[in-house]
C-alpha cells in the first residue's frame, strides 16, 4: 500500500489562505498570551471571522496665523449707542411709593411808552406735592400733602396774594381679595391757609386767616382705587365736617358758618361767637389723572358734601381742574381752574349806620383761573 505525502491541490489551498490572512488589517489587537500558556492546535475545519475596521485619515486643522499688535490700546465706540436714560442703581423692593414734586410758575408783563396803557407786573406761584403711599395685598394706606402760594407785584401797588392753600389727606383701605379694586375705607382731610386774606384794596380788616377757616373731614365708606392710582372715587355716607374759625373777630361775625356773637341793642357783645362748627353729612370725592397726549396731562379733583341736619340737599362744591403741557423734563406750562361753592360763605353783607349787620348777604360761586409757565422738579 502506497501513501502519497505531497498533494499539489492541498498545498495550493493552504498557500492562498495564508496570504489572505496576513494581508488583512485587524483593528483589534490580539491579546498577548504568556509563554506558559499552551496554544491549542488550529483545527482545519473551524472558520475564524475577525472584525475588520478601515480607518479614515482626518484632515489636519491648519491654524491661521494673524498678527497682533499688543502696543495699540485704541478702543473704538463707533458702533456703541449711548443709553437713553442714566444708569439706575439696584433698589431694594419695597411696598412704599413716594412722590416729591416742587414747581414754580412765573408770569410777567412790561410796558414802555405803550399807547394802550398798562402796569408792569410780575406774578409767581409755588406749589408742592408729597405722597407716601403703602400697598400690600389687602391693605392700602395713602398720604398726600399739597401746598400752594402765589403773589402778584404791580407797579404802584403793594404785594398782593393770589393763591394760598394747604391740603392734607390720609386714606386707609382694606379689600377682601387681591383682584377687586373696591376697598372699605376711612378718610381724613384737612384744609387751611398760610397768611391773612384781604378784600383788596382794603388791607386793614382780614377776611380770612390761618385756621380761619380750617376744615377737617373724617368719615368712613368705600373707595374704588385703580391699580396705577390714576382714578380714586370715595363714597362716604357718614362724614363729620368740622369748620374752625380760631380768629375771634371773624368768629364774632359768624364767618364761614359758625355761630356768631350775640349783641345788645348798642352793639356790645353779650356772648362771643363759636370757634367750631360741626356737621354730619354725605361726602363724595373723586381724583382722576390721565394723559391727553404724550406731553399733555390732566388732573381733576372734586369734593361734594351735603349736611344731613341743617340743609340736606344743599351741596358744597370744591372742584379743581389742571392741564399741564410738558415742554421738557423741567419746563412745564400749566392752566388751572378752581371752583368753590359753600352755602356757609356769604358775600355782600349790609350794615346800618351804626355798623350793625342787617343783612348777612348770600353765598356766591367762587372762581379762580391760573395760567403760568415755570419749572417743575420731581425727585
Amino acid at each position: 500500500m502506497t501513501f502519497e505525502f505531497f498533494n499539489p491541490r492541498i498545498f495550493f489551498f493552504i498557500l492562498v489562505l495564508s496570504i489572505q490572512i496576513n494581508s488583512a488589517q485587524d483593528s483589534i489587537p490580539k491579546p498577548v498570551q504568556p509563554d506558559s500558556l499552551i496554544v491549542a492546535p488550529v483545527v482545519l475545519d473551524t472558520t475564524i471571522i475577525d472584525t475588520v475596521v478601515i480607518r479614515r485619515v482626518q484632515p489636519r486643522v491648519k491654524p491661521k496665523a494673524e498678527s497682533v499688535n499688543l502696543m495699540n490700546t485704541t478702543i473704538s465706540f463707533k458702533k456703541t449707542e449711548p443709553l437713553s436714560e442714566g444708569f439706575k442703581k439696584f433698589e431694594t423692593p419695597t411696598f412704599w411709593q413716594s412722590v416729591n414734586l416742587i414747581g414754580l410758575n412765573f408770569s410777567q408783563a412790561a410796558f414802555i411808552n405803550w399807547n394802550a396803557g398798562g402796569n408792569n407786573s410780575i406774578s409767581a406761584q409755588t406749589n408742592a406735592r408729597f405722597e407716601r403711599n403703602y400697598k400690600f395685598r389687602y391693605f392700602l394706606w395713602e398720604n398726600i400733602l399739597e401746598t400752594q402760594y402765589g403773589i402778584n407785584i404791580q407797579e404802584g401797588q403793594k404785594i398782593r396774594k393770589t393763591d394760598d392753600a394747604i391740603r392734607i389727606s390720609s386714606t386707609v383701605g382694606y379689600r377682601r381679595d387681591t383682584i377687586s379694586n373696591w376697598y372699605y375705607s376711612a378718610k381724613a382731610n384737612f384744609n387751611t391757609q398760610y397768611t391773612d386774606g384781604f378784600k383788596y384794596p382794603d388791607r386793614e380788616i382780614p377776611i380770612s386767616r390761618v385756621m380761619s377757616p380750617g376744615y377737617f373731614f373724617l368719615g368712613a365708606g368705600t373707595s374704588y382705587i385703580s391699580e396705577g392710582r390714576k382714578l380714586n372715587v370715595y363714597i362716604s355716607p357718614l362724614t363729620m365736617k368740622s369748620t374752625f374759625v380760631l380768629d375771634q373777630d371773624l368768629a364774632d361775625k359768624g364767618a364761614f358758618g359758625v355761630e356768631k356773637a350775640i349783641l345788645d341793642l348798642d352793639g356790645n357783645i353779650i356772648k362771643r361767637g363759636e370757634n367750631v362748627f360741626l356737621e354730619v353729612g354725605f361726602l363724595i370725592t373723586n381724583n382722576w389723572e390721565t394723559r391727553l397726549m404724550e406731553n399733555i396731562g390732566l388732573k381733576h379733583r372734586l369734593n361734594l358734601y351735603t349736611d344731613y341736619l341743617r340743609s340736606f340737599g344743599n351741596i358744597d362744591v370744591d372742584w379743581e381742574l389742571n392741564v399741564s403741557l410738558q415742554v421738557n423734563k423741567y419746563i412745564v406750562t400749566t392752566l388751572g381752574t378752581h371752583i368753590i361753592y359753600d352755602d356757609d360763605i356769604l358775600f355782600d353783607a349790609v350794615k346800618n349806620d351804626a355798623g350793625v349787620v342787617i343783612d348777612e348777604g348770600k353765598p356766591k360761586l367762587q372762581f379762580k383761573q391760573v395760567l403760568g409757565v415755570g419749572v417743575a422738579y420731581n425727585f
